[in-house]
């Protein structure tokens, strides 16, 4: 006789469920969740099973708790820098098991960045220009943390000036992944001649509102650094 599925931790069933209605829309944001009591009888669990639960969707920021008589677990809003985080934390664990190569994430960030540039550039604003010029450096004079900072600052900056929230929490996380892994301490001296020369390139465009410029330009810098993270990621694999 074939033995029963196994069906995982019972807190697990309770945050899938939950996680159903808030993702189909069931549960809209600053909507408050029945109260702990009425989720044990409603899923049949006892009351830590569902405290539990709700910790979990709490990590994931889809809730946040309110103390207080008018307190309780509401629906949460998260914003684009929320969502990017915790896609990033996704896709760093899955770059650590090998399934995602250095290869795959920048075919996925030519795919978003080169038309986030574009848009940075049909939409530019005085405060995204001013931003983007305070995150260029001196190669030379620059140390090295600085200029990670700095170089880190000047995408994120590019896909805010494209005014898209939705692009943004797609798009920088998977940067954000290339970078921690694979650039951060690792890259050579050429390689932030290069980030350089090519984010002031980019600047001029976007700064111009050259769409197809913009575009052309943050496509020429990805393609151009890519040698460099395959090597690193060659070297990591080997060691």
């Amino acid at each position: 006789m074939p033995s029963a599925p196994e069906t995982g931790p019972a807190y697990r069933a309770v945050a899938d469920a939950l996680r159903s209605q808030i993702l189909s829309g069931d549960l809209k944001s600053g909507d408050r969740l029945p109260t702990e009591s009425e989720l044990c009888e409603l899923h049949s669990v006892s009351r830590s099973t569902v405290r539990e639960a709700l910790r979990a969707l709490a990590t994931e920021r889809l809730l946040v708790t309110r103390r207080g008589v008018a307190g309780g677990s509401f629906v949460a809003a998260p914003g684009p820098e929320e969502i990017a985080g915790l896609v990033q934390s996704s896709l760093s664990l899955l770059s650590d098991s090998d399934s995602v190569s250095v290869q795959s994430l920048l075919e996925v960030r030519l795919m978003l960045e080169v038309p986030a540039a574009g848009l940075a550039a049909a939409r530019r604003r005085d405060a995204d220009l001013v931003s983007l010029e305070s995150h260029l450096f001196d190669p030379v004079a620059t140390d090295l943390e600085s200029m990670f900072t700095d170089n880190r600052d000047f995408h994120l900056g590019l896909l805010r000036g494209a005014a898209n929230p939705v692009l943004e929490a797609v798009a920088a996380p998977i940067y954000g992944v290339v970078y921690e892994r694979f650039v951060r301490r690792e890259a050579p001296v050429d390689f932030w001649r290069s980030v350089d020369h090519d984010h002031r390139a980019i600047l001029d465009r976007v700064r111009a509102g050259d769409v197809g410029g913009a575009e052309e330009a943050q496509r020429a810098h990805l393609v151009d650094l890519g040698p460099t993270y395959e090597r690193i990621d060659a070297e990591r694999q080997r060691s």
